[in-house]
């Protein structure tokens, strides 16, 4: 809002007389911006959100929870967090996508072999008649509470595919390519996008697949980097980065890795 004061003329009387009482200036326009707080959508909306992997107390500012025996590793991005794939994971009390109509969930990380299935990156909405964070419904990987995940498949040996997968009430979609294959023991940028209609999902830029989906904004919750929420199906490898935005990104806006452009 911006206000105008105009310091004009005024009619003054004087012993009998009308005189005119003029501003030292003819015209003095002072214009104030008055800042007001933002409305409770804007407050809710998410923000983009970036986590480096470089320490094990705090991950883009938030405490961590530590099990098992994550480590961090000098690497040549940089410092990240290695996970044996046994029982190392870390758990961070927030969901950095909750409230998002649109998004784009990056991660930068390294996978290093291991068992086939591996469910490493798990954003999960909080159920407000439970306040748990993961709901299993017959097997350990069907789940009632809305998440997203990061998975991948190790094929023979020394190849790696990945798995994005998004649900919640109402929906619930995997992208998994078992052609689309990727060598082990290097480090990959993946995502996952959103854009109000249709998921898709990317390995180093390049588009995996997609599918339409009728997402709805998930809640609050948390986020599990190594294992699934329950878990199962710890990863081995590294993660160096993960960016969350309330947003669908396109492949040149995907964060960078370290000596590419």
């Amino acid at each position: 809002m911006v206000l105008a004061v105009v310091c004009g003329e005024t009619q003054v009387r004087r012993h009998g007389r009308n005189r005119k009482n003029r501003c030292a200036l003819p015209l003095i326009v002072m214009a104030y911006a008055i800042a007001t707080a933002p409305g409770p959508a804007a407050q809710n909306a998410p923000r983009q959100t970036t986590w480096t992997f470089d320490r094990l107390d705090k991950i883009g500012g938030l405490p961590v929870k530590v099990d098992g025996n994550p480590k961090v590793i000098e690497t040549p991005l940089g410092k990240a967090v290695q996970f044996d794939g046994v029982d190392d994971s870390i758990y961070i009390d927030q969901h950095p996508l909750a409230g998002a109509e649109q998004f784009t969930f990056e991660a930068i990380f390294r996978p290093d072999g291991g068992a086939v299935e591996q469910r490493w990156f798990h954003l999960a909405e909080r159920s407000p008649e439970t306040g748990r964070l993961f709901a299993v419904t017959g097997s350990s990987t069907r789940d009632a509470n809305a998440r997203f995940l990061f998975e991948l498949r190790v094929i023979d040996g020394n190849q790696w595919c990945l798995d994005a997968f998004v649900a919640g009430q109402g929906y619930s979609r995997a992208l998994l390519f078992r052609d689309k294959l990727h060598p082990i023991g290097r480090w990959h940028h993946v995502a996952s996008t959103y854009d109000g209609k249709m998921f898709r999902s990317y390995v180093n830029g390049a588009l995996e697949g997609e599918a339409e989906v009728a997402f709805k904004p998930q809640g609050a919750g948390g986020t599990s980097v190594g294992t699934r929420m329950n878990h199962v199906n710890y990863f081995k490898g590294a993660v160096r980065y993960a960016r969350f935005t309330p947003r669908a990104l396109t492949p040149d806006e995907f964060l960078k890795m370290p000596g590419t452009k």
